[in-house]
């Protein structure tokens, strides 16, 4: 058991969505050290008379006249004042001296040195920013750790649900818009997600009924009713159909084109799923759950005859001791998972869904929430809770940490990644939405390849 639902009295008058009144980050303008004892370089060319040598300066100034003046001299004269500077100056020609020079590391050989040069130029470390780029108000939010009321879809739109209603927030104007607010017998909403084309997205409730909204429109296509027997706190899109888990422990598949939606069922969870995922194949779902148990399901495995009883999953984990509700597959290793644990588990797990071994397991000391992978760097984001309440950047597979972005004042429940994947969205306990731009700059863009999505929705008009 994991702890789930807390309530946190909040400030009533202000608005779902709008910048939130806190301190902007102000980076520091002086670039010396706060260290007294270390040397102040500075980035203007003043010159330092300490390091000048004033005769050779006065030299170096008069020797032109000098020259004009010896003109008539023998050229054995001239050959020999010439060799005498040369031997004694060391050709040296600059009057105006600055600060030093670093001194060179010791007992580094120059092709180390070079190739350490040449390596850092070809590629220049991430700068991290600590601290969000913007942060929204975010009230009636609630803080149960089980739900998934967040997700940014691929038109670049994020939606979030706070209390009975969801709220649609455009990334690329700033503009929010109410999608849908729910009677008190059906809600709160316990889970959103888009589906992949970014027009249509599925809204779960308390009341087990799950809505399809087209927000183009702001048209409820359909609801899907008598699919769960308790709230729908996990969604996740395959293409056409729609996964959806519930406290009733069941997870069922929705070809959201037909009448009859329901084509598969997915039983082994006791208790409340709070976690689904397909893998980018689409082949594998994994699903996590209160009752700590982590499976592998196989769409070759899946029943659509619901009196053939349980069905039989891929691989049965149950390695983390509390529950399972972080699930991210990674993008560059298909058969690879990310796990995290809840508060008496707080572990990070790293699953090989071919064979369910295990591969490592990282203890983050507190409660994992969210987990999302870097779409262009081998790097992983969690989001934790019942500490520090921060987000942790790690490099993979080193598990070495790169960074930790405090700002929220309780548990960041839920995670979103921008369509480019260089920003992620943040919701916490403490009601308010933080957008981190934690993932670096997006890579140059390329010609997108063109989708089947746009077909899905289309035979609503004729589903009563």
């Amino acid at each position: 058991m994991d702890a789930g639902s807390h309530s946190i009295p909040s400030e009533r008058s202000r608005t779902p969505l709008q910048e939130a009144v806190t301190r902007p980050y102000m980076p520091s303008l002086s670039t010396g050290s706060r260290n007294p004892s270390a040397k102040c370089y500075g980035d203007r060319f003043i010159p330092d008379r300490s390091a000048m040598d004033m005769d050779m300066a006065h030299y170096l100034l008069t020797e032109s006249k000098k020259d004009k003046e010896n003109a008539a001299a023998s050229p054995s004269k001239e050959a020999y004042r010439r060799l005498l500077a040369e031997k004694l100056l060391n050709n040296r020609t600059r009057i105006l001296a600055f600060r030093n020079k670093p001194p060179e590391p010791e007992n580094v050989s120059a092709d180390v040195a070079s190739s350490h040069l040449q390596a850092k130029s070809a590629k220049q470390r991430r700068h991290i920013p600590q601290s969000a780029e913007r942060t929204l108000d975010a009230p009636d939010l609630v803080d149960d750790y089980y739900l998934n009321l967040l997700d940014w879809g691929s038109n670049n739109v994020l939606s979030i649900a706070l209390g009975d209603t969801v709220y649609l927030w455009n990334a690329s104007s700033g503009s929010t818009s109410e999608l849908v607010t729910v009677d008190e017998d059906s809600g709160p909403i316990t889970s959103v997600s888009w589906a992949p084309d970014g027009r249509h997205i599925a809204v779960g409730l308390n009341s087990s009924d799950v809505q399809l909204w087209d927000t183009s429109s702001n048209r409820l296509l359909r609801t899907l009713r008598d699919v769960h027997d308790a709230r729908v706190g996990s969604l996740a899109w395959n293409n056409s159909i729609l996964t959806t888990g519930s406290m009733d422990g069941k997870i069922v598949n929705n070809d959201v084109r037909i009448r009859n939606h329901v084509v598969q069922r997915y039983e082994g969870h006791s208790q409340e799923v709070c976690g689904l995922k397909w893998s980018g194949s689409g082949q594998q779902l994994a699903s996590g759950g209160n009752d700590n148990l982590l499976h592998i399901w196989d769409v070759s495995m899946a029943s659509s005859v619901p009196s053939a009883g349980r069905n039989q999953w891929l691989h049965r984990l149950d390695n983390h001791t509390a529950a399972v509700k972080a699930l991210a597959w990674c993008p560059f290793q298909s058969n690879l998972l990310a796990t995290g644990g809840g508060g008496s588990d707080r572990c990070i797990k790293f699953w090989n869904t071919h064979t369910g071994a295990c591969l490592n397991s990282v203890d983050t000391g507190s409660q994992v929430c969210a987990l999302l992978w870097n779409k262009n760097e081998r790097e992983l984001l969690s989001s934790h809770g019942f500490m520090q309440n921060q987000l942790t950047l790690w490099k993979y597979p080193s598990m070495v940490k790169m960074a930790e972005l405090t700002g929220h004042s309780s548990r960041v429940l839920f995670m979103a990644q921008s369509p480019d994947g260089c920003t992620v969205a943040s919701a916490a306990a403490d009601e308010t939405l933080r957008f981190w731009n934690v993932f670096g700059a997006p890579e140059a863009p390329k010609p997108a390849a063109k989708t089947s999505y746009t077909g899905m929705f289309n035979s609503f008009n004729h589903i009563r």
